[in-house]
């Protein structure tokens, strides 16, 4: 497992732009990466292959009549992605930006075949896991909480619980929150 950046010059040494033609052999086998992250001292995980960029946090451009958990939007190379925070999106206890914060740019297809790109604020960045299947287990269904459909699977790496997020529910709840707010 990797040390998990604590300075603002870990954060950078970090950045990564993703070779996705690189990752793609592995992800057609039996296995799949996950890049993971924390918030509220839980690990959560995001498909390796969506992920586009990791940065670090910078204030974003705020939009009128956004929901509270879209911080605004930030230019990468030209797109305007918005930024979701994944904190106040889930119901978290909010925290203050600090050095380690840093935003997971993530590309989600939709089931109507479009695709989006988003910022995901997180509280850190923690490693890169390769599952295989087998070791992939479906979320319980205790609950009837919106945040239950945010969650693709559960994992055990080592002595960890991993909450596999699925992105396309996700953004289709952001954007009809966003929708609600403005209407």
């Amino acid at each position: 497992m990797t040390d998990i950046a604590t300075t603002e010059e870990d954060i950078k040494e970090q950045s990564v732009e993703y070779d996705h033609e690189e990752h793609e052999l592995e992800a057609t086998g039996e296995s799949r990466q996950f890049l993971t992250f924390m918030m509220d001292d839980e690990e959560y995980g995001v498909d390796i292959l969506s992920v586009q960029e990791i940065r670090g946090w910078e204030p974003a451009t705020v939009l009128p009549n956004a929901p509270d958990y879209v911080k605004g939007v930030i230019n990468l190379r030209g797109t305007i992605v918005p930024v979701v925070d994944l904190r106040q999106r889930f119901g978290l206890d909010s925290m203050e930006y600090g050095a380690i914060t840093v935003v997971v740019v993530v590309k989600v297809s939709l089931e109507n075949n479009d695709e989006k790109i988003i910022g995901l604020v997180v509280d850190a960045i923690s490693d890169v896991y390769t599952v295989k299947a087998e070791n992939m287990r479906p979320a319980p269904d205790i609950t009837e909480h919106a945040n239950a459909e945010f969650i693709e699977n559960l994992m055990n790496v080592e002595k960890n619980m991993v909450v596999l997020l699925n992105l396309p529910r996700l953004m289709e709840f952001s954007q009809s929150s966003a929708v609600q707010a403005t209407s």
